[in-house]
């Protein structure tokens, strides 16, 4: 069975850093299929050697106990052992492997619904690159006799046991923070937790109490959810003002579902920005180079403060890429981020002796940590760390149930090679909701600066049948107001009215 095959027949693609697809085509037969070719790949290269560790973790899914067994069984059957790490952040899992020099598979889906899931692989050194996704597609494996039924599942359920998890990756993740931060960084801080269903949930408690802060636990679920820290949800807006409003709070502090991307309050209760988050973390950890997608908000440039900005496609595998180019030209330190708030560390931080090594993966936990310290050390409200940048708003949603080929269709009409024909044919479609477009950028998806400096982003998800859609402008409010225009718009797209 070769691997590029079943991608195209199983329903289950690579998105970022893995694969994705419904849990109904995620049987046992592919998750197994995947692992053992992912697996051959570090095999063949002479990354992985017969007999060494691979760590296994996931996040609160429904669905993650059954597909960690499939891929134990994986591990199991290519020569070596599998270590499982439990219930635990992604970030968490992917600085382990890195610590002991193991490849890790987190089972996740991250933000998407929980009728859906992923399997990432990690590599001894981090996260798989688009050239790692192209060696893992090229792999054939042969599958066991008399190991799966005829629908995809295991004959025996003991093939898909897992050995017992150990605490160790957990505990060394929280350990990182505690020993690099003073222990009285967040002491005097009340923050409400929002636990949700995040796998990062207890990390985070443990890591903010350990600073010294008063922690409460708020909003735990037994079930999945699919919070989105790009697409907020307007209940987890509605809850944020409400926990501000009756408990004194100086921050709220929260992730998605697999915890390598953060969601921070402050205050009064509204969530920042990803990609402001991502500046002021960079600014306070003293970074001189920073990676950060296309889709970020242009404050990065505008504020000058840092020695180097580049810009890539979105996904954190680019995002990596660019911080080994940064690296290369001699910058120190070097860091990358997200719009969704996931924040990557190319290069070992220091400060007053202690040191923070690098984690090349999205992680959430550095974000929270490093921004309500910096407010309190400087005397100010987390409120007034965002007031510190130049205004410039951003604001994104998505358009869900949008397939993929009708997003390809669409953004392809604008893309014919005439840039004079492509500003008209947009013009026609956008200019009287949204203005006239100036200049186009086809970084990823398509990004048009608009005349009067406003930007519109749109952007097919690469794991979800979904359009993204990124706006910015000067004030909140225009922001606010592009954004659903331009929804409006796509949505007559979607619905076939236009």
């Amino acid at each position: 069975m070769r691997i590029g095959d079943l991608m195209a027949t199983s329903g289950v693609k690579f998105g970022t850093s893995g694969a994705r697809g419904r849990v109904e085509d995620m049987s046992d037969l592919v998750c197994y299929a995947y692992a053992r070719g992912f697996l051959r790949y570090l095999l063949e290269g002479g990354t992985l050697a017969a007999g060494a560790e691979v760590g296994l973790a996931g996040d609160y899914r429904a669905s993650t106990p059954r597909i960690l067994g499939a891929c134990a069984k994986a591990v199991t059957d290519s020569g070596c052992r599998p270590r499982h790490l439990g219930h635990i952040p992604t970030p968490a899992l992917t600085a382990h492997g890195i610590a002991h020099g193991w490849p890790t598979l987190m089972v996740t889906g991250s933000h998407i619904p929980d009728d859906r899931n992923g399997i990432k692989f990690n590599l001894p050194s981090g996260e798989i690159l688009k050239e790692d996704e192209a060696g893992i597609r090229a792999q054939s494996i042969a599958l066991p006799d008399r190991l799966f039924d005829a629908d995809g599942g295991f004959i025996d359920p003991r093939h898909g046991a897992l050995p017992p998890p150990e605490p160790s990756a957990l505990d060394a993740y929280v350990a990182r923070y505690l020993e690099f931060f003073p222990h009285d960084w967040l002491a005097g801080q009340r923050i409400g937790l929002y636990e949700h269903s995040s796998v990062a949930r207890e990390a985070l408690f443990r890591v903010l109490s350990g600073l010294g802060a008063e922690v409460e636990r708020l909003g735990f679920s037994a079930s999945f959810l699919p919070v989105d820290t790009e697409a907020i949800r307007p209940e987890d807006v509605a809850l944020a003002r409400d926990w501000a409003a009756t408990g004194g709070f100086d921050a709220l502090v929260s992730t998605d579902g697999d915890g390598d991307r953060p969601l921070i309050a402050d205050e009064h209760g509204t969530w920042l920005r990803g990609d402001l988050a991502g500046v002021l973390c960079a600014q306070a950890l003293g970074a001189a180079g920073v990676v950060t997608p296309i889709s970020s908000n242009t404050v990065v440039e505008r504020c000058g403060w840092f020695a180097q900005v580049m810009r890539t496609r979105i996904g954190s595998p680019y995002v990596i890429a660019g911080m080994q180019a940064l690296q290369a030209r001699g910058l120190a330190p070097v860091v990358g981020y997200e719009a969704n708030g996931g924040f990557l560390t190319a290069s070992d931080i220091e400060r007053q002796g202690r040191r923070l090594p690098a984690l090349p993966t999205r992680d959430a936990v550095i974000v929270a940590v490093t921004l309500i310290g910096s407010a309190r050390a400087s005397q100010r409200p987390l409120s007034a760390l965002a007031e510190s940048l130049p205004a410039r708003f951003t604001e994104s949603d998505r358009l869900k149930d949008f397939p993929s080929e009708l997003s390809g269709e669409r953004l392809a009409a604008f893309q014919t090679g005439d840039a004079d024909a492509d500003r008209a044919a947009l013009a026609a479609v956008f200019a009287a909701e949204c203005g006239p477009v100036s200049a186009l950028d086809r970084t990823d998806g398509l990004r048009m600066t608009l005349a009067n400096g406003d930007i519109l982003h749109l952007r097919p998800s690469g794991n979800a049948p979904e359009l993204r859609v990124y706006s910015e402008a000067d004030s909140r409010a225009r922001a606010r107001a592009l954004n659903q225009r331009c929804l409006a718009i796509l949505e007559r797209w979607r619905d076939g009215s236009e």
